[in-house]
């Protein structure tokens, strides 16, 4: 019999050594709510988990009855936030004809995370690494690491080459960034497209370090907009560390 989901903290430290900051309640709130709050997206999510060989678009629509592209949407919506893993399916040994087909699967993990503990000692020491480059080494440092994690982020959303439209590919990178603890949506105002973070998972770092916070960010979005969509150039219209009430980049 399928259960629903259970969600607990990254860290392995028991609840009870630190009650949650706002932020963090907030961001841990968003991270399931944007994945589970629709009844059907719950519904695929334990189909999905109990599917050994994993699911395609067509297998989903076929089951609940649902358009393709809204059976499509429920499945990105889960691979964005880190849920489910996805390959490009094979046929015959090789890659199908014409576009490519997605295969889905429930990730290893046992149950669902959500980033909202820090380890006290790490940070210390990255603290002191920060410290020691130098405020433009670190920040150049910041946004590669950032960058590479988000086009690692984006490869296990889409294995293919990145061929989303610039504004489902900013929803996904914003889904992505809202299971990451940053409580992120994606806006569009005509050509204008921008990420508002609501929360910063980084804590007390993000004041000691903003230059290397929001640089990590920006090359975290820049980087999975460059596997899912192409290079771009984001930047930040207003930051958290700065004193606004939100992180706003801009692509």
């Amino acid at each position: 019999m399928a259960h629903e989901p259970a969600v607990q903290a990254r860290s392995e430290a028991p609840a009870e050594e630190r009650a949650l900051t706002p932020d963090e309640f907030t961001a841990a709130v968003a991270a399931v709510t944007n994945a589970f709050g629709d009844p059907t997206r719950r519904e695929i999510y334990l189909a999905v988990r109990d599917a050994p060989d994993g699911v395609t678009t067509a297998d989903v629509a076929e089951r609940f009855a649902l358009h393709p592209n809204v059976a499509r949407h429920h499945l990105e919506k889960l691979a964005g936030g880190g849920y489910l893993d996805v390959e490009i399916a094979r046929a015959d040994g090789g890659r199908p004809a014409g576009r490519p087909s997605k295969r889905y699967r429930a990730t290893g993990a046992a149950t669902l995370a959500v980033p909202l503990r820090q380890d006290s000692v790490l940070a210390s020491l990255l603290a002191g690494a920060l410290d020691a480059l130098g405020p433009g080494p670190a920040e150049a440092l910041a946004d590669q690491v950032g960058y590479d994690y988000g086009r690692d982020l984006a490869r296990r959303m889409d294995p293919g080459a990145g061929h989303r439209s610039v504004r489902t590919a900013i929803a996904a990178v914003a889904d992505a960034l809202t299971a990451h603890g940053f409580a992120a949506r994606a806006e569009t105002d005509g050509d204008a497209f921008t990420i508002v973070s609501e929360c910063c998972p980084f804590g007390d770092a993000a004041t000691r370090y903003p230059h290397v916070v929001c640089a990590l960010d920006r090359g975290m979005i820049r980087g999975m907009l460059a596997g899912l969509y192409g290079e771009t150039s984001p930047h930040f219209e207003a930051s958290r560390p700065d004193g606004s009430d939100h992180c706003v980049a801009r692509v």
